[in-house]
């Protein structure tokens, strides 16, 4: 099951995405309660969002091992966490513009977990049932300010820097799935979960130790190697088996 935020006659709307049709919500699904109004719409008369507004953004550095050789860095016994400002959130379909004051803006393909109600000090096995789900994710950096800075708020916070979507799903297996990204239809990243560093599971029980979180939280749980850098008219995808294709034009 695909669930979807939409902007739709000009509202916000939520609902699952059932082929080319969708059955609406009367809330957000992330809201107790929340059950299908009965009504339909067609897809292609809605406007897909990101889909869900996080409280905040944790993201999940050098979390495989052949992306950490890549960039030169040192391995780490605990999770690297850094966060993006919800202002970098953009949707399916919507451009990352490249700020001026970089001169490479690199894609960066990850699994995101979707937290489904507030969650503090967790152990691992109690993780999975603060879950609501997962979608794609771009973690768009630029690479030399990342360098520069030697820590990674700048490079990592410009305004639509944090593609996702372009939905959620619920039942994954995503301790072993496929993800890439694609770059002008040309694979880029190759990679599958299962090489993940520190697990799902590790990563919220981890962070919730540290911050409590929200509905709607994002978990961006780190990406694999092959990341490079796009210019101005770039069309870049990232894909995840099990849950589909997230695509943005780069401006």
């Amino acid at each position: 099951m695909q669930y979807i935020r939409f902007s739709y006659e000009d509202r916000i709307c939520f609902g699952q995405l059932q082929g080319e049709f969708i059955a609406l919500f009367d809330r957000s699904y992330l809201e107790a309660g929340c059950k299908k109004t009965g009504r339909i719409l067609q897809a292609d008369q809605v406007r897909l969002l990101a889909p869900v507004e996080p409280t905040k953004i944790v993201c999940i550095g050098l979390n495989y091992a052949k992306h950490i050789e890549e960039l030169g860095h040192d391995f780490h016994d605990d999770p690297v966490i850094f966060l993006k400002p919800v202002t970098s959130l953009v949707g399916p379909e919507d451009e990352i513009i490249l700020p001026a004051m970089s001169q490479q803006v690199d894609y960066e393909a990850e699994l995101v977990v979707v937290i489904g109600k507030t969650a503090k000090d967790l152990a691992e096995d109690q993780a999975e049932d603060y879950i609501f789900g997962f979608t794609c994710g771009n973690d768009v950096t630029a690479r030399d300010l990342q360098k520069k800075d030697g820590q990674w708020t700048r490079s990592k916070g410009f305004d639509t820097f944090c593609p996702i979507g372009p939905w959620i799903v619920r039942d994954l297996d995503y301790r072993n799935v496929k993800i890439r990204s694609v770059l002008n239809g040309e694979v880029k990243q190759s990679s599958q979960t299962s090489h993940l560093i520190h697990s799902v599971p590790k990563l919220v029980s981890y962070i919730s130790q540290i911050m409590t979180l929200n509905p709607g939280d994002l978990i961006m749980t780190g990406t694999p190697e092959g990341v490079g850098p796009m210019k101005t008219g770039d069309g870049i995808a990232v894909e995840i088996e099990g849950i589909g294709r997230l695509h943005n034009l780069v401006r």
